[in-house]
Formats: structure tokens, C-alpha cells, sequence
């Protein structure tokens, strides 16, 4: 009789899938790949993130800014006019207002507030050497005293002091640095151009305008 012979077959998996070792080795590049796609994203975001940061910082904190000279409120002490003569004198007591918008300090040198009557000048302060902080205002206080001892005589002037307005002019020229990250300075001039009308009659400023 012949004998009977069995066969044995591998067992199939539980899942019933089979996964060969090339199957596996490809999904394993094709994770690496896309782990290498991921770095790439995020340095790609962070390289435009810091190119977006320092064109900012160049156009804001690194910007530098002319620093602006204004007059502040005028208190008037004296006014007197004679049209007949014709002459004036005053004094008064006023701010001279140095506004630094950078992000660093301006520096600048001693110079001098000039008051003038038609382009000739007929009074004059110092300004000291100083600093105006980062995104401050330097004020400082003077008193002015104006007279017409060097103007020559003019019927201009006899008809401005007849009219009860009488206007003078100012101007302010400072030299100096602005200081960024304590590396970097350039040269600004700081100017002031104001224009001071009086009234006569009740010996107060009637408008006061700079730029």
C-alpha cells in the first residue's frame, strides 16, 4: 500500500498581506525623503523670515532721520514800538526744540538762534552743546532780546509798526551725529526756519510759524 505524504505550505499572515524586503526598503527612502522635503520647507520659511526681519530693521531702526529745530511757546516780557522813529524792542523768553525720531542719540555742536528783521538780523542766543536722547526732544530755554539798533531807517518798517503787526524771523543751523548700535554715526544738520508776527496793541504773539 502506498503511503500518503503531506505537504507543508507557510502559514499566510494574519492580515493576509505579504510585504517583501524591497517593499520595505523603498517605503523607507520614501520616509527619509519626505522627512528631507520637511527640513528644506522649514528652512526655506526661516531664511525668508530673516530676510523679511532685516529689510524692516534697515528701513525703521537703521534709517537715520534729519533731527528737527523748532521754537516752543513765546512768553513776551517787553514790547515796545515808536512808528514815528520808526523803532521797536522786545524781549521774551521761549524753547528751542531739537526732536531726534532715531533710534539712537544726536549729538551736536554749540550754535546760536538767530531772530532777524527783513533778512537783517537784530538779536541772537547760544545754544549750548547737548544731546537729544533716542526718539526724544531736546528743549532748551532762552531769552531774547531784539531791537532795531542795526536796522537802517526804513518806511517798510514805519508802515509795519502803523499796521499793529510787527513779524520777525528765526533761524537755527546745528551740526551734529546720530549714534545707531553705538557703531554707526553720520553727519545731520539740524535747521529751523520761523516766522514770529507780534501783535502790537496787545503785545502778545499773533501766530508763530516753523519748518
Amino acid at each position: 500500500m502506498a503511503e500518503k505524504t503531506h505537504q507543508a505550505y507557510p502559514a499566510a499572515p494574519a492580515n493576509g498581506n505579504t510585504r517583501s524586503d524591497g517593499e520595505s526598503l523603498v517605503s523607507e527612502d520614501e520616509l527619509k525623503r519626505k522627512k528631507r522635503i520637511k527640513l528644506f520647507t522649514y528652512i526655506g520659511i526661516f531664511i525668508v523670515f530673516q530676510i523679511i526681519v532685516m529689510t524692516v530693521f534697515g528701513l525703521t531702526v537703521m534709517k537715520v532721520k534729519t533731527p528737527k529745530a523748532r521754537l516752543g511757546d513765546i512768553s513776551v516780557q517787553t514790547l515796545n514800538s515808536v512808528p514815528a522813529t520808526p523803532s521797536f524792542d522786545a524781549a521774551f523768553t521761549t524753547q528751542i526744540r531739537i526732536k531726534n525720531t532715531n533710534w539712537g542719540p544726536y549729538k551736536f555742536d554749540a550754535g546760536s538762534a538767530t531772530f532777524l528783521y527783513q533778512g537783517v538780523t537784530i538779536g541772537q542766543v547760544v545754544i549750548p552743546k547737548s544731546k537729544a536722547g533716542m526718539r526724544s526732544t531736546k528743549k532748551i530755554n532762552v531769552e531774547v532780546s531784539v531791537n532795531t539798533n542795526a536796522l537802517p531807517s526804513s518806511s517798510a518798517l514805519e508802515g509795519e509798526l502803523n499796521s499793529g503787526v510787527l513779524t520777525l524771523t528765526s533761524q537755527v543751523q546745528l551740526k551734529g551725529k546720530v549714534e545707531l548700535m553705538l557703531i554707526m554715526k553720520k553727519n545731520k544738520y539740524s535747521a529751523m526756519d520761523c516766522t514770529i508776527a507780534f501783535d502790537l496793541s496787545s503785545k502778545t504773539v499773533k501766530t508763530l510759524q516753523c519748518k
